[in-house]
């Protein structure tokens, strides 16, 4: 079957919005505040599909729209409900929606939402146009799972605590276009990354360095970044949606980027050892590494 979003044509701007989605991603470490400053809230676009409160939330990448489902347990029923996120931070509409054997009502846009009987899994369909993705969500056991809000602070606690890490990153705007870079951030304002193939950068408190490849590097001014520093920069209805023997799988949605995300916290160390978000032409995956163990950076012309 024909995907979705191939029928109805390819992200024009997707090599283009790759590129803003890694400058995003860098821009994304806050600069150093005082210790008492807490971030500023930043809500979520107007006509962005929130899920709804209490919700167990489970994303993926939909060609170039974000695709998410939040399911709200409840007696004998579930409220589910399907977003979907286009290009522009819009919600798409004009959907043809079906979760398991119930049509989706539109709830706002890029919103649609039924109430459905209890189940192992969720079964959702999404036409626009000729083509149709079908997507089946198993849900975690037992149902409704057990809360991980508390899980999530103390995993970011200990992120910030990190005097180095080290990681992997895949970011897309859609399944035809992605980079690929890896990472190391040390305390308290030093990262550095390199991506395969493209540009290289080197920080160190208030000075960076910048190289296109083949080329040399280029120094300029950077606001001082905190460093390690999680990703999300909040989190609600965070629930285990898994766990191995040595790690929980937990979902959340941060209302304050926003996006969804699934994280493997290690259930020894409160390490986050893998990383998934998803939101607008931004599907990434992080994998990490060398806690407290990353090295040294130093300005480029010291090395």
């Amino acid at each position: 079957m024909t995907p979705r979003w191939l029928a109805a044509g390819g992200a024009a701007l997707a090599v283009a919005i790759v590129g803003v989605a890694l400058a995003a991603r860098l821009l994304r470490t806050t600069p150093l505040p005082a210790a008492s400053t807490p971030l500023p809230a930043t809500p979520a676009p107007a006509g962005f599909p929130a899920p709804p409160a209490g919700a167990v939330v489970f994303a993926r990448e939909d060609g170039p729209d974000a695709l998410a489902l939040a399911v709200v347990p409840g007696g004998a029923t579930m409220l589910v409900q399907a977003s979907v996120v286009g290009q522009q931070a819009n919600g798409v509409r004009g959907l043809e929606v079906e979760i398991g054997s119930a049509r989706a009502a539109a709830c706002g846009a890029g919103c649609y939402s039924a109430s459905v009987p209890v189940a192992r899994s969720v079964d959702l369909r999404v036409r626009g146009g000729a083509a149709t993705t079908r997507w089946t969500v198993a849900l975690p056991t037992p149902w409704p799972p057990a809360g991980a809000e508390a899980l999530v602070a103390r995993a970011a606690r200990t992120w910030r605590s990190l005097s180095s890490l080290a990681f992997f990153d895949r970011l897309a705007s859609d399944p035809l276009h992605a980079v690929v870079s890896t990472w190391r951030a040390v305390a308290p304002d030093r990262l550095e990354y390199r991506v395969k193939g493209g540009y290289d950068a080197v920080i160190v408190g208030g000075r960076r360095w910048d190289r296109a490849p083949g080329g040399r590097w280029v120094e300029s001014a950077q606001v001082p970044l905190r460093q390690p520093l999680p990703v999300w920069q909040s989190a609600t209805d965070a629930y285990v949606v898994g766990s191995s023997g040595s790690a929980w799988r937990i979902s959340f949605y941060d209302p304050r980027t926003p996006a969804w995300f699934e994280i493997a916290v290690d259930k020894r160390t409160f390490h986050t050892l893998d990383l998934r978000m998803t939101t607008t032409a931004h599907f990434m995956h992080e994998t990490y590494g060398s806690f407290d163990a990353a090295g040294s950076i130093a300005p480029p012309t010291s090395r």
